[in-house]
């Protein structure tokens, strides 16, 4: 890998799509908290705005464009706003995502396209605009794949089929990057269940009145987390929940059983008699009401805020150093327990008085 130094975050601007709610919204927030400047993407106009204003108040540099990240040349104008206003970026994050509950013959054609618009291709876009412009200086790409990047699922197959393909991209994208000698870091970011306005805005295709992500859920902050992580440290996956990723091993090591599970549990694991709020159902051909980090109206419970599988990735050193220590702490109790049974138990003070003994012998 060439030399790669990544700056701090309060140093760094940050251009972050798909920015008006979700994982993206919470991601501005943190960084903003953290000092970074940020450039915030989304097709939704009256969020932005509200977001932008929200973090200037709070004493952060924020500043917005409207793109659909399809829509290359509308995303490559919206570049070149973030570098007027800020006269260059450090990372871009690629998180803008649209998602169909359905089954495949059920889903449209232009459907399946509209995901892959915006999922894959506005993957690509993104990527490829921040590789030319981090090329000579470094800096990091940040791309948001998914769980089913590895696995697919019932009623969400077009959805998981753009995040398979994220990920082949940004594999290659990463190898194309390092063999050139580019100071580019390119991480895939694979979250679980994350409890966002996601299921609320997904366009619903079932016969259920509403859909929702398969529990265990996570806040969005975690996934926040992971992502500013990767902006300032050199990362190649990074996955948020153990849940999600226990199915992804599943179906590496028992593909026939993980698909017999998933036709069990796929359907009712992910639809709800809760219908969404009609002003935030349905964002897939425009944007709807935004502006939140989590559901309004589909809320699961209970929403993980804490993962040890997560911190056990973004230290890994502290966290070796730390189940060594926890190993020897247990071998050492161990091997204390062994001895302490080997020795004669002491309860009281020793006395040694020789006349018995004597007496016994010579009578």
């Amino acid at each position: 890998m060439p030399h790669l130094r990544l700056k701090p975050l309060s140093q760094q601007t940050i251009v972050i799509t798909g920015a008006s709610s979700g994982i993206g919204l919470a991601t501005a927030r943190l960084a903003s908290e953290a000092g970074a400047r940020v450039f915030l993407i989304a097709r939704n106009e009256a969020a932005l705005k509200t977001i932008v204003e929200e973090l200037r108040g709070r004493g952060g540099q924020a500043d917005y464009a409207v793109a659909d990240v399809g829509d290359q040349a509308a995303l490559e104008q919206a570049a070149a706003q973030a570098k007027a206003v800020f006269g260059s970026f450090d990372s871009w994050v690629n998180d803008a995502g649209v998602s169909v509950y359905g089954e495949l013959e059920q889903t449209s054609i232009e459907d399946q396209r509209k995901l892959f618009d915006t999922n894959y291709w506005g993957v690509v876009h993104g990527s490829l605009i921040a590789a030319r412009a981090l090329r000579s200086r470094g800096g990091a790409i940040i791309n948001l794949g998914s769980v089913l990047s590895d696995r697919a699922i019932l009623l969400q197959g077009t959805y998981s089929a753009t995040k398979h393909a994220v990920k082949a991209f940004t594999d290659t994208l990463r190898m194309e990057l390092e063999s050139s000698g580019a100071p580019v870091s390119v991480t895939l970011i694979k979250p679980s269940g994350i409890e966002t306005a996601f299921q609320e805005h997904a366009r619903n295709l079932t016969d259920s009145p509403g859909t929702r992500v398969p529990p265990p859920a996570y806040d969005p902050r975690l996934v926040a987390r992971a992502i500013l992580h990767a902006c300032a440290h050199r990362k190649r996956d990074i996955v948020i929940g153990f849940g999600g990723h226990v199915i992804a091993l599943l179906g590496a090591i028992a593909p026939r059983g993980t698909d017999l599970l998933m036709q069990a549990i796929g359907r009712s694991a992910q639809t709800t008699g809760k219908a969404p709020k009609p002003s935030r159902a349905d964002n897939l051909a425009r944007p709807r009401e935004d502006g939140t980090e989590q559901s309004l109206t589909q809320p699961v419970s209970p929403v993980r805020k804490t993962s040890l599988f997560l911190e056990a990735q973004l230290h890994p050193v502290a966290t070796a150093a730390a189940v060594a220590g926890l190993g020897a702490l247990v071998l050492g109790s161990l091997a204390a327990r062994r001895l302490g049974q080997g020795r004669i138990r002491l309860t009281g003070p020793l006395h040694l008085d020789p006349r018995p003994a004597l007496r016994r012998r010579f009578g």
